[in-house]
């Protein structure tokens, strides 16, 4: 079975067009039997995105830190639920895990997440294909930011072209390879 991580936001965001796009693609991971690897929590897109393959029949691997338990509270429906002590931990495990990395909608945890496994892929640890959800647009200024990097050559064109950009879930995983 195919692993994806999902990054994504451990709050929903102000348009329902984000919690849309994370059940979509929960729904989508399921029916195409792709593994679920994500934060371990059942709040926010994070939740969403984990109930939506649970609800279709899929498989979902959480990782939380057991500091975030209690705060963000740990999804006891996960078909496996690993508690790590760490952030770093976290972040390692889903990267192993995993064979290719997706970015919904989020905040500094997934701004954290995606940069580490873009930085990754541009030091040529892994060459997983790395994708950007971009519903509503939500990813536009990152993404000028990045092509302003290439431009002031800070950061390789072959970086910037290596990470996918799609609004639409099923377009975007097979762009993935799934």
């Amino acid at each position: 079975m195919k692993t994806l991580a999902v990054y994504c936001g451990s709050s929903s965001g102000v348009r329902p067009a984000y919690t849309r796009a994370a059940r979509e693609l929960g729904i989508e991971l399921a029916r195409r039997n792709i593994e679920l690897v994500y934060g371990g929590s059942n709040v926010g897109l994070m939740g969403v995105t984990a109930d939506a393959v649970l609800e279709h029949g899929g498989h979902v691997y959480g990782v939380i830190p057991r500091c975030l338990v209690e705060r963000e509270v740990a999804h006891t429906g996960c078909t496996h639920l690993s508690m790590v002590e760490t952030m770093h931990e976290r972040k390692i495990l889903m990267a192993q895990r995993a064979d290719a990395f997706l970015a919904l909608p989020g905040g500094f945890g997934t701004f954290d997440e995606l940069c580490e496994v873009v930085t990754w892929n541009q030091l040529e640890i892994h060459d997983k294909p790395v994708g950007l959800m971009d519903i509503e647009g939500y990813w536009q200024a990152l993404i000028g930011f990045v092509e302003q990097g290439v431009r002031e050559g800070f950061v390789p064109a072959r970086t910037r072209e290596r990470i996918l950009v799609e609004r639409d879930v099923t377009r975007m995983l097979d762009l993935l390879g799934y």
